[in-house]
């Protein structure tokens, strides 16, 4: 999901659309006149630690109705509307270190031009960008650069400052949790050696064990239940008084208040929807937040997954459980977008051949969908970040996360074109192929397809690789545990990485040549056991599930394919490479290994997917770890990115709105701030 796209598949999907659409096609200099206001563009705003900010345009907003744009100003808001429960969730305690430090910021007189100060900055922005004090995606707590006696005199310094506390409590409660990296050491541990409960610091559970978590969602369960319940996906497990109880996230319940404005919003939208299919959606997700109820989470689900038609759309809820080291909880996050309609195209061409793909797997019949039902992949431009999707986002999605929604109603698939174009133009010029590639023959490939390749892969793996296969009778979905994420990340991904060598994405006119694949094939092979080397710390184990995913693919197919030299270790200068030498056989392990990682899917087999996440995933060489941070830092380019949102105004006259605005503000901090003034609701 890191591949950046470029402006040639812009300009390849336009041009497929408009043949196969009809529509009216603009102007030369209309067109040209749209370029350079991209160009012109400013898409890298600042970077600091190992993050770099920038911003995204909303291209096609200005076209939308007034209707449609109240519908997305009032999703938008709903988006925001849950900032402090991202927060909450990740930390117990995050959400008080936000405030202070917010509050040093503003109310500070001492000297800021000192580096101490200039740390504490950088250190507040960390929090901001990684919504805690864990880092975003390796889950470790990161460090202050400055000394706790300094944080001493930043609190003393501050007497205006509206703290939660009396300023010396508040500095020796802090402490710890900010100074010390034996306290709440990493958000999401996944060391199978230890109870992971105990070894996260994520505030899904209070005063339980990982056994007695299990236990508990045991009890519940019903296996032989043809739609099963997602069962603690919205709440936090505790123990009161030696009872087990859940906390539910809903009106009334935990992260009230914060709901309660979601709700606002959401009725505001209900009552703008597009068609009666959108309205009937969005007034379920806001009996979901009002009850609590699981059931009616799924009726939400099922309607969204049935809406193709809207032009708007959007994901709102406690979605994803990569933050849940069970993986049974699910952070809150939304994301609002409408339709690119020019590029759809390549999408839509892959969801019409799912049943196709799905029938030529290499996985065993038994684990194949007789019926591939509801696959429905689109291009999406994305107005609005929130929650677990702020400031870094993914670029592909695919919903909902229920594999037997997924098997009788099918699913959605999206791919993030303005988010994805953003990034590559924030990147233009970094070096970094030169420094990874081998030869200029695959540099020179990378830059011919890797950006067309790229997108081809997140919608294989967005649109076919999460909706393909199926469970046997009985199995659980959470069988595979701490695992899971790692395995569905890898299935997906192989699925992408076997089809993208296969001849029918030339038929289907969606890839130009099978040197796109082989741009794939190595750029994917170069960052699964080279270049996401970057952003492991020498001496620490990989952590998050998607790193894993790509560890494992390409290690195993360097090990398995050892014997025919599919992939070459070279070194020149001091430096190491991975090199395919043959694209072919590659893609015969690729298929191999994903008729694997499907039967351990679907038979539940545990322990199988526990020795191939160990055996391949985790480990680091830690001398080839150190070299490749080496050649990195050399390039002054920082691993991560994350983005501001444009900012919606509505425009009244005379009490009615007449349009919404919007502007791009290039001011982090400014934007932090005013989230925090405006949409704090849980302190």
């Amino acid at each position: 999901m890191n591949n950046l796209r470029k402006t040639l598949i812009i300009l390849m999907s336009t041009l497929l659309f408009a043949c196969n659409s009809g529509q009216k096609q603009e102007t030369t200099s209309e067109k040209k006149n749209q370029e350079e206001k991209k160009d012109n563009f400013k898409y890298l705003v600042e970077q600091f630690a190992d993050l770099k900010i920038m911003r995204y345009q909303v291209p096609g907003f200005d076209e939308l109705s007034l209707e449609q744009k109240k519908l997305v100003y009032y999703l938008s808001q709903a988006a925001l509307c849950g900032r402090d429960i991202i927060f909450d969730q990740n930390y117990k305690y995050n959400l008080l270190v936000r405030n202070t430090l917010e509050e040093i910021y503003k109310n500070y007189q001492g000297d800021k031009t000192t580096d101490d100060y200039k740390e504490f900055v950088v250190y507040l922005k960390r929090v901001w960008f990684s919504n805690g004090i864990h880092h975003h995606y390796s889950m470790d707590k990161f460090m202050p650069g400055f000394s706790n006696e300094y944080f001493k005199e930043l609190i003393d310094g501050s007497g205006n400052a509206e703290f939660e506390m009396p300023p010396q409590q508040l500095y020796d409660f802090l402490l710890p949790i900010m100074f010390d990296p034996t306290v709440a050491a990493k958000r999401v541990s996944l060391d199978a050696g230890k109870d992971l409960i105990k070894a996260s610091a994520c505030n899904y559970y209070e005063g339980v064990t990982e056994k007695e978590v299990e236990a508990f969602y045991a009890k519940m369960k019903d296996p032989d239940d043809p739609e099963p319940i997602s069962y603690g996906l919205n709440s936090k497990l505790v123990k009161e008084n030696g009872q087990i109880k859940e906390l539910v996230y809903k009106s009334g319940g935990l992260y009230g208040k914060a709901i309660d404005k979601i709700i606002f919003w959401l009725e505001k939208a209900s009552n703008v929807a597009e068609n009666n299919l959108q309205k009937k959606t969005i007034d379920e997700l806001i009996a979901y937040y009002k009850t609590g109820d699981l059931k009616e989470f799924d009726k939400y689900n099922i309607s969204w997954v049935e809406d193709s038609l809207s032009h708007i759309d959007f994901v709102n809820g406690f979605i994803e459980n990569y933050g849940d080291p069970l993986g049974l909880k699910a952070s809150w996050e939304s994301i609002v977008n409408f339709k690119d309609l020019e590029a759809n195209h390549r999408a839509e061409t892959i969801s019409e051949n799912a049943q196709w793909f799905e029938d030529h797997s290499p996985v065993n019949t038994k684990f194949k969908k007789d019926k591939v039902k509801g696959v429905t992949a689109k291009v999406i431009t994305v107005a609005q970040l929130g929650g677990d999707c702020y400031p870094s986002t993914p670029i592909g999605i695919n919903l909902p996360n229920a594999d037997w929604i997924r098997k009788d109603y099918g699913s959605k698939s999206v791919t993030i074109e303005n988010i994805t174009y953003a990034y590559d133009q924030a990147s233009k010029g970094n070096g970094f192929l030169e420094e990874f590639c081998y030869s200029k023959e695959e540099i020179a490939l990378s830059r011919k397809y890797g950006s067309l390749a790229g997108n081809l892969h997140t919608d294989l793996h967005e649109c076919l690789g999460h909706a393909s296969g199926q469970l046997l009778p009985g199995i659980s979905p959470d069988a595979l545990k701490n695992y899971s994420s790692t395995l569905e990340e890898a299935r997906a991904d192989l699925f992408a990485l076997y089809y993208m060598m296969d001849n029918k994405l030339i038929e289907l006119g969606i890839m130009p040549s099978l040197d796109a694949a082989r741009s794939e094939y190595n750029g994917y092979i170069r960052n699964g056991l080279l270049t996401q080397l970057t952003r492991i710390e020498p001496g620490n184990d990989i952590e998050e599930a998607h790193m894993r995913n790509r560890q494992l693919i390409a290690k195993w197919c360097y090990e398995k394919g050892a014997a025919d030299n599919v992939i070459e270790k070279k070194t020149r200068d001091g430096k190491t490479f991975y090199v395919v030498n043959d694209h072919e056989k590659l893609r015969e392990l690729f298929g191999e290994l994903l008729a694997e990682v499907q039967r351990i899917k679907s038979e539940g087999d545990y322990e199988a997917g526990k020795k191939l996440v160990e055996d391949y995933a985790v480990k680091v060489d830690i001398d080839l770890n150190k070299e490749v941070k080496a050649r990195f830092d050399k390039l002054h380019i920082a691993p991560y990115g994350g983005f501001i949102n444009p900012v919606l105004s509505l425009v009244e006259k005379e009490g009615e709105v007449v349009d919404v605005r919007i502007s791009y503000p290039d001011d982090f901090v400014g934007q932090m701030l005013g989230y925090s003034k405006e949409y704090s609701f849980l302190r």
